[in-house]
């Protein structure tokens, strides 16, 4: 079973495995994934694992690969669509990024870049990026409205701050240190509420 899933032994984003295998699997994986010791595995679960971590690899960089060819083109595109979408969801945000002068590159080239992984604590990770995995486009297409959620979440935070330097500071040390799956699951609701809006809107960002 791919280590992202904790908690489930059945996911749709598997590729199918034995039963037995899977809940097996699941019962050893359910301590804390961050500090849990591979080595306790016995070698054929290891290696299912491994298996198992490739498909998921090769489906996750299978709708991206622009973004880590040549000038990262792919990323280029995503940070100009999350502008132009902010630009509809939040006027006052992406005015106040003009009135500091932050440009979208200057953070949101890292979320589009490590698909948030330097923004959410692993345990986080694993649960958002199970969700991209069940997606038919989740890290190529859903990932986009993720990242408006998640920059809208802090909207409160990001007016009070009336300089470039603080603005900049807190967009690329946002507070997420203590979040589980409570908010990573309204993120989700809400990238889920953004893209049903706005997805098939043909004006509401430039491709």
């Amino acid at each position: 079973m791919c280590p992202w899933v904790s908690e489930c032994a059945y996911s749709p984003c598997l590729p199918p495995v034995r039963e037995w295998e899977q809940r097996a699997t699941a019962r050893c994986i359910k301590e804390d994934v961050e500090n849990f010791e591979m080595s306790g595995l016995s070698l054929d679960t290891q290696r299912n694992i491994e298996a198992d971590s490739f498909w998921c690899m090769s489906k996750l960089l299978d709708g991206i690969q622009d973004n880590y060819t040549f000038a990262q083109p792919g990323i280029q595109i995503k940070v100009k669509a999350l502008e132009e979408l902010v630009s509809r969801i939040d006027e006052d945000i992406h005015n106040h990024f003009q009135k500091c002068e932050v440009e979208y590159l200057q953070f949101a080239f890292r979320w589009m870049n490590n698909l948030l992984m330097r923004e959410l604590p692993l345990r986080c990770t694993i649960r958002l990026w199970d969700t991209y995995q069940a997606e038919s486009e989740g890290f190529s297409h859903f990932h986009l409205y993720v990242c408006a959620a998640f920059l809208i979440k802090w909207r409160k935070e990001i007016l009070s701050m009336l300089d470039f330097q603080g603005l900049l500071m807190l967009l690329q040390n946002l507070p997420t240190i203590h979040w589980g799956n409570e908010e990573v699951g309204l993120l989700l609701a809400e990238a889920y509420r953004l893209k049903y809006m706005f997805a098939d809107a043909p004006n509401h960002y430039r491709r």
